[in-house]
Parts: structure tokens; C-alpha cells; sequence
């Protein structure tokens, strides 16, 4: 399942980075010769949006974010481990916050149209609920994997041990 999750992940982000850059190309090149395309740079700027998401989750899930570990490496295993727990807390509480809201803020939008594209502007402000409720997902299936593993202690919620830090390969 992991595998599956990696390559989907991996796949909608290269599909969307793709289909990024290629508005942006065809939007210079059609200003170029005259005829702009006005939407595309809009839909560049809502794909980008949904393409931070997918970026996001997938650094959450391989626990690629950056942190400061200085005083918690110190800490043993066990000790990282409810640390780390109780940060995933208040992170997934947070992140339901933020699902709530871009939601109210979705419905707020729907009626606006998002710049020349003609999309409802809800298809911006969805991406934050949606993209919450995925980094909450990836979040949640760290801390099990961690826990599951807590005997063996290589695995952390957030953070890289040495047996965690090679990178899934495609």
C-alpha cells in the first residue's frame, strides 16, 4: 500500500508540475504572437495550489519537512516517540480546523469566478481543506507505523531516524 500511495503521490505531482509549466510556456508563447491566453495563468496559479498539497503530504508522509532536533535528540526513543504523538495531536486538531474553515471559505466562494478562467473560486479554497485532510491521513499512518515499530525504535511520527532516512525509490 505504501508503494501504491508513493507512486500516486509521485505521479499526481509530476502531472500537475507538468501541466503547470506547460500553461506557463504556451501562455508566453501565444502572448508572444499576439493572441494571450488570459485563463491559463489562472489555472497555472490553481494547479499550483493543489500541487503545494500533494508536495506537502508527500514530505509529510516521508518525513522530509525540515526540523530542529537539537534538545529532542537527546531524548531516548521512547521519549521522541509520546513527544512526537503528542505533537501529531495538535497537529491533526489544527489541520481540522483549517478543513473546517477552507470549507466555510469554499462555500463563501463558490459564486465568484476564480479571474478568466470561468472555475468557481471554491476550487481554489477547497484545496486547503482537502489538502489538510490528506496531510492529517499521512500523519495518522506515520504514528501507527511508528508505534507499530516502537519495540524495534527506528521509527519516529515526524522525524527521520537513521533506518527511516533512505528514500522510497520508484
Amino acid at each position: 500500500m505504501n508503494r501504491f500511495v508513493d507512486r500516486l503521490e509521485f505521479i499526481a505531482g509530476a502531472a500537475l508540475l507538468l501541466v503547470i509549466v506547460g500553461l506557463v510556456f504556451a501562455a508566453a508563447v501565444m502572448r508572444f504572437f499576439g493572441w494571450p491566453l488570459i485563463w491559463s495563468v489562472d489555472m497555472a496559479q490553481l494547479l499550483f495550489i493543489w500541487l503545494c498539497f500533494v508536495g506537502a503530504t508527500r514530505a509529510m508522509r516521508l518525513r522530509g519537512h525540515i526540523g530542529v532536533d537539537l534538545l529532542v535528540r537527546m531524548l531516548g526513543h521512547k521519549h521522541r516517540l509520546w513527544l512526537e504523538t503528542v505533537q501529531a495531536a495538535i497537529f491533526i486538531g489544527m489541520m481540522l480546523v483549517l478543513v473546517y474553515e477552507g470549507y466555510a471559505l469554499a462555500m463563501q466562494n463558490k459564486e465568484r469566478v476564480f479571474g478568466y478562467s470561468g472555475l468557481s473560486y471554491a476550487w481554489v479554497t477547497i484545496a486547503v481543506s482537502a489538502g489538510c485532510i490528506v496531510l492529517s491521513l499521512a500523519i495518522v499512518a506515520n504514528a501507527v507505523d511508528a508505534w507499530r515499530d516502537r519495540a524495534g525504535g527506528k521509527k519516529l511520527i515526524f522525524t527521520r531516524t537513521d533506518a527511516a532516512s533512505e528514500v522510497t525509490e520508484l
